[in-house]
């Protein structure tokens, strides 16, 4: 899919558009991830159930590249080799969807996002973070909420290669907000001055997407 394109309506888009409309899910509750780890609205599952925009992209690990982009001293394009030949890293996080189901103690395998940004060196004016996917996805946050402590760009879970259908080869991973911000597939981080919309945000989700101020609508 080319960087102009992106994707095409499914069943769950159509949805998720109307459950925006209609503020589907929303509790008016607010709790704190200091005091409480489950959100407000969330419930816990076990298993890690899989969302995506009805297609899943087949990428092979010989062809597979992460560019990083934008206001960057350093622009970055990565083979499979070069993204292992960084420094791997573990982290456990809990992971909440917007759909409202909770996974707790989550451990993954990868590249600290904070390592990647090592190598990219930001600007100065780098505020923003646009991510795209395999499929055409894309999804915004602040550069500070990328390179949190916790956040890792992803290519195991619980031991095992990350799987396609959840975003393998490699996808992100920001513990702390909603989990449509963590991109599956991700094949490019654009650092940017300014905040811009993504996919979902564009169709009626939250431009941030705080799960502990039950941030899941564009009006919450």
């Amino acid at each position: 899919m080319s960087d102009d394109q992106t994707p095409a309506d499914s069943k769950l888009t159509t949805s998720k558009r109307r459950w925006a409309a209609e503020g589907k899910f929303l509790t008016g509750r607010i709790s704190r991830p200091e005091t409480e780890r489950l959100p407000p609205g969330q419930h816990l599952v076990k298993n890690w159930p899989v969302l995506d925009l009805g297609q899943q992209p087949v990428v092979s690990t010989d062809t597979w590249r992460l560019e990083v982009r934008g206001l960057v001293e350093t622009p970055l394009t990565l083979t499979w080799a070069a993204f292992h030949a960084i420094e791997q890293s573990t982290k456990v996080s809990d992971i909440h969807c917007v759909t409202t189901w909770s996974r707790y103690d989550n451990k993954w395998k990868g590249v600290s996002t904070r390592d990647l940004l090592d190598l990219a060196m930001p600007k100065p004016e780098a505020g923003y973070v646009m991510l795209t996917s395999y499929d055409g996805y894309t999804t915004n946050l602040p550069l500070a909420d990328f390179a949190a402590e916790d956040a890792i760009l992803a290519t195991a879970w619980e031991g095992l290669p990350l799987t396609a259908d959840h975003g393998g080869p490699m996808r992100l991973v920001v513990p702390h907000l909603y989990f449509w911000k963590s991109a599956k597939w991700l094949r490019r981080i654009e650092l940017m001055p300014d905040d811009e919309a993504g996919f979902w945000e564009k169709n009626g989700y939250h431009i941030y997407g705080d799960p502990w101020r039950e941030q899941r609508y564009s009006d919450d």
